[in-house]
């Protein structure tokens, strides 16, 4: 089993690309209001709803590699390869990563809020409430948290060993529907990639004996005929002979 060739790991890839997206859409939601008399209590209120809530679910149950969030592959139609891959996302080191990008986004969030206001007029919520813009930006943290875990245990079951992903058995449905957060349609069906190229036929080698046991009757009867002829020359110097005795 390769981890290469599954599909859904290399389209969790778009993290990389989707999280800056993200973070540009924050600076737009925060950019339609001022901040209130408080900012740093709503500050840490929205980063606590948005990324601290939805980092202690993840560290409990960890986004299931099966799921792109709006859709995802029906648990019961699951491979053999995915379950083994499912079994590897409970690394305490991919938790700690998970917990660090969620712990990153509280002072990412308040140095955007800060500067938001640079983008009023391009807000879409401009003009709106202060309470509209925050409970706007909590879904945005949690989609980033989200993506973020996804991102690092893409990345780091891309880089494992195919070797080494034997050892670990593979999950059961019922250990997948209660370790696993699985969010989406169950909609995604996508065929398995292909790593490595089938090798290209040899070509047949060239029929060698049979040009020999062609050359071997012409050279057979060429000694043939050299061999005959010393045994003609005998004979006609034996008559030869024969003649002068007889004259």
């Amino acid at each position: 089993m390769n981890p290469r060739s599954e599909p859904l790991l290399w389209l969790q890839l778009v993290a990389l690309g989707a999280v800056p997206l993200e973070l540009l859409g924050l600076v737009l939601v925060l950019a339609g209001a001022d901040p209130g008399p408080l900012p740093g209590l709503e500050r840490l209120l929205a980063w606590a709803i948005g990324a601290l809530g939805p980092a202690i679910l993840l560290w409990q149950r960890p986004a299931d590699v099966c799921s792109l969030l709006v859709i995802q592959v029906p648990i019961k139609a699951r491979s053999g390869a995915q379950l083994s891959l499912a079994a590897l996302q409970s690394s305490l080191v991919l938790k700690l990563l998970m917990a660090a990008g969620a712990a990153a986004l509280l002072p990412l969030f308040w140095w955007i809020d800060q500067h938001a206001a640079l983008a009023t007029p391009l807000s879409p919520l401009a003009a709106s409430p202060r309470f509209v813009d925050l409970l706007v930006a909590c879904p945005l943290l949690a989609v980033i948290t989200w993506q973020w875990q996804q991102l690092i245990q893409a990345i780091a079951l891309l880089s494992r060993n195919p070797a080494t992903l034997s050892e670990r058995p593979p999950l059961s449905l019922q250990q997948l529907v209660s370790q696993r957060m699985s969010l989406g349609l169950p909609l995604l069906l996508l065929n398995p990639l292909l790593t490595s190229q089938p090798a290209a036929p040899e070509a047949p080698a060239p029929e060698a004996p049979a040009a020999e046991a062609l050359v071997q009757p012409e050279a057979a009867s060429v000694a043939g005929s050299v061999a005959i002829q010393p045994e003609e020359t005998a004979e006609q110097a034996e008559g030869t002979d024969l003649d002068q005795q007889v004259g």
